[in-house]
């Protein structure tokens, strides 16, 4: 494969006015890396608490008890949304925040509701549409405890009843939910390799796990997402939708693949690494079903299979897609293993970032982000081309930079990794893609799961060495020219494939 290379140079320039009329800007959040205030409504404990207190090695020895202090300072927060004009925010509800205990028989936390009833009023009153996601990994600890959380059945109905809660409490004023956040990463991260909350896998891939199985609990934790899913799905349109007039989806992420040759057997995998990341979550809920290389590729019965109803209830369960994007690889067809089985074995693929020493695209400060414009665009294409042509909104897309100590405010890298992934969210748009809307993250630095406050992917600086206090980037600084329509040059240049 030869690689094809420009760039966008100084002449060019990009507004506001290259996106459809009522595209909607906004940045995304979520409840565990921005609230704090655990102790606070009075919250409960979610698998996150636990996890970041068992392992924190793996945490970078953080924790997110403060965080950025969103519960005590979100009025300030908003007020520098509005300044900086997005649309719209994206946030999550914390799960135990609202029910401690995890479901209603263990009561509901009126503190709790009464916050997020404050937070959407809030928004609201400032003319930024709440976008809600109903769950990002904050699971409650006491499910989790009581009976394996995702890992049982009795999740589906427990998810069902939270969702109706957040319905029946918001919904008169929030008209865009998000069921789940990113499974793919739970699945992946919590069950298969155990570097996230709940922290499970096999022993031979990790021997300080809680335990767990790589190889089948991975696909069962998946399969309860769904169902999880479609079960909300099913309540808010039978009981909620034709009242509150309000929309529901799913956020799904992956890396963008590409082939590492011109192979035949590359592009298949290419295809295989997708199917089992992306279309994994996206092929149940718009056609009923599991990809078709998941079921060729996981073998000994391990993939579970819906029953007519949950097939019936999955397929169309959705009225958008979210998309979350950050980087992409390259995929190499490998021979598939026959001792040590995990779900990350079951592909038979190898992904790496760099073909003939020269990588995809430049590292940011996490090593699995290196900068490739070009893959948001063909991921869109792909949701449009395989999907049925949904609305779709980029729910997350971002880079980060490292912390160094320093207040750091000049990050031209972010405007460029911004300005070029615009452009090509634009040509996607172009080209027939149903792109609604596009979410930054983040607003503000913020705890990065695993990766703790080492990194920073922030429009706005937080000290967390001094009060939390907020410093705006030059990145919010370009945001805001941008949404007041005035044009944006692209002042770096980024090679793009």
């Amino acid at each position: 494969m030869t690689q094809k290379r420009n760039t966008f140079s100084k002449k060019n320039s990009f507004g506001r006015s290259d996106f459809p009329e009522g595209f909607l800007f906004g940045t995304a959040s979520s409840a565990y890396q921005y609230e704090g205030a655990i102790n606070e409504a009075p919250r409960g404990e979610s698998v996150w608490d636990t996890f970041v207190r068992k392992y924190p090695e793996r945490n970078c020895y953080s924790n997110a008890d403060k965080a950025v202090e969103f519960y005590s300072h979100y009025k300030e927060d908003i007020q520098r949304m509005k300044d900086i004009n997005m649309d719209a925010f994206r946030f999550s509800i914390s799960w135990p925040r609202i029910l401690p205990r995890g479901d209603l028989k263990g009561g509901i936390n009126q503190a709790g509701i009464d916050y997020y009833n404050n937070l959407i009023n809030l928004l609201l009153s400032k003319g930024v549409k709440p976008f809600v996601t109903i769950f990002h990994w904050d699971l409650p600890e006491a499910l989790e405890h009581a009976y394996g959380g995702f890992l049982g059945s009795e999740i589906v109905n427990d998810f069902r009843d939270y969702a109706e809660l957040c319905f029946q409490k918001f919904g008169d004023r929030v008209k865009h939910w998000t069921t789940l956040n990113e499974p793919f990463t739970v699945v992946h991260e919590g069950y298969t390799t155990g570097e996230k909350a709940p922290g499970r896998c096999s022993s031979f891939t990790n021997p300080k796990c809680f335990g767990g199985d790589g190889a089948t609990e991975p696909y069962i934790v998946g399969h309860n997402f769904l169902l999880a899913h479609g079960a909300a799905v099913k309540i808010y349109r039978e009981k909620y939708q034709a009242i509150q007039k309000g929309k529901i989806g799913i956020a799904l992420n992956t890396v963008w693949h590409y082939p590492y040759s011109d192979s035949h057997a590359d592009k298949l995998a290419a295809a295989r690494a997708t199917a089992f990341t992306f279309d994994y979550f996206l092929e149940p809920i718009v056609y009923g079903r599991y990809p078709a290389d998941m079921v060729n590729y996981v073998k000994g019965g391990r993939l579970p299979t819906f029953t007519p109803e949950e097939s019936s209830m999955l397929k169309g369960s959705y009225d958008f897609v979210g998309v979350n994007y950050y980087s992409s690889f390259y995929v190499k067809d490998v021979p598939c293993a026959t001792e040590n089985i995990t779900m990350n074995t079951d592909s038979c693929v190898s992904i790496v970032g760099e073909r003939n020493g020269v990588p995809i695209g430049p590292a940011a400060g996490s090593d699995w982000l290196l900068i490739y414009p070009e893959g948001i665009r063909d991921l869109l294409l792909h949701a449009k081309l395989k999907f049925n042509d949904p609305a779709l909104y980029v729910t997350e897309n971002g880079v980060d930079e490292a912390s160094t100590g320093e207040i750091f405010l000049n990050d031209d890298l972010r405007i460029d990794y911004y300005a070029h992934h615009l452009k090509m969210v634009s040509d996607a748009i172009l080209m027939g893609v149903n792109v609604k809307g596009y979410f930054a993250w983040s607003l503000m630095d913020n705890f990065e799961w695993s990766e703790g406050y080492t990194v920073r992917f922030g429009l706005v600086f937080v000290n967390f060495e001094d009060g939390r206090k907020r410093y705006l980037k030059k990145s919010a600084k370009w945001f805001m020219r941008l949404l007041k329509g005035e044009y944006n040059g692209m002042r770096q240049k980024l090679a793009v494939i």
